[in-house]
């Protein structure tokens, strides 16, 4: 099956609606009940999270009526979904507002995102930045882009590899089992810099444009990482499991990192990890 530039177009068009319609209008307007744990006091669930997602499921199934559709939280609801996306002739991840806690902060630093996958393989992503509202793209093959609200775009193009001490780095460290998770810190002075952004896209779309070389992450849910992984894969980045192998969302897997090109990614594997 393909997933043609009009089809793309057309998950965007989706994105940025439910932004418009469902997230911002919410955003540092919610009520203490709009918001919820699930999981923690850092897994939040909100009233805008729950109202995107319905909104994006429904105009999907409209547009890809025979499509399976897998949002994070129908996910929740039903952990199952997930293991039917490698048999799925076309499936859709989505993630109604990813950074949660920012969003619940009133923190302006989320994303609204979503990947297209035939069989199991990631073809298209969109990850959509509600607050300056411009979408980061990518098709399989074609690249990846920065498309502006004013029709205006430009390529995205990830960073030239370094040693790991000139190398800006942005690590979720909190996900990984013990020992790793307790060790990770202790290693993050090898690098120039390390940080977190709480939000994967804002954390994709800032290594596909070139503006950090090495993302790391421990747990990988597909909606969080699915868009992202073949954004910065399309801007040129190397993004592999830490054993070496690629990524495929849905997979029972720990620990996923990217870097400027497979040297730069080995060094950033020793530096972190080794």
């Amino acid at each position: 099956m393909l997933f043609t530039r009009q089809d793309h177009d057309r998950l965007t068009e989706i994105l940025i609606e439910a932004a418009q319609r469902e997230v911002m209008p919410r955003f540092r307007n919610l009520a203490a009940g709009d918001i919820r744990q699930k999981k923690s006091a850092q897994d939040l669930v909100t009233e805008a999270d729950e109202a995107a997602e319905r909104f994006i499921a429904a105009e999907l199934a409209k547009a890809f009526p025979h499509a399976l559709l897998v949002g994070e939280e129908a996910a929740t609801a039903d952990p199952s979904l997930t293991g039917r996306l490698a048999a799925a002739e076309l499936a859709f991840v989505i993630d109604p507002i990813d950074g949660t806690l920012n969003y619940a902060s009133d923190l302006p630093l989320f994303a609204v995102m979503a990947a297209a996958l035939v069989k199991g393989e990631t073809v298209a992503a969109v990850i959509h930045d509600p607050v300056v509202a411009d979408s980061a793209l990518a098709l399989r093959g074609e690249g990846a882009w920065l498309a502006r609200s004013d029709g205006s775009r430009r390529d995205l193009v990830a960073a030239r590899p370094d040693l790991p001490a000139a190398m800006t780095a942005m690590v979720s460290w909190q996900y990984f089992p013990e020992p790793v998770r307790s060790a990770l810190p202790s290693r993050f002075p090898a690098f120039a810099d390390v940080a977190s952004l709480r939000c994967c896209g804002q954390e994709y779309r800032q290594a596909a444009a070139g503006h950090c070389h090495v993302l790391l992450y421990g747990r990988l849910n597909p909606w969080d990482h699915a868009p992202g992984a073949l954004l910065v894969a399309e801007a040129g980045a190397h993004i592999r499991l830490l054993d070496g192998t690629p990524y495929r969302p849905g997979q029972a897997a720990t620990g996923l990192l990217c870097a400027p090109d497979a040297v730069s990614w080995q060094a950033a594997r020793t530096a972190l990890i080794d």
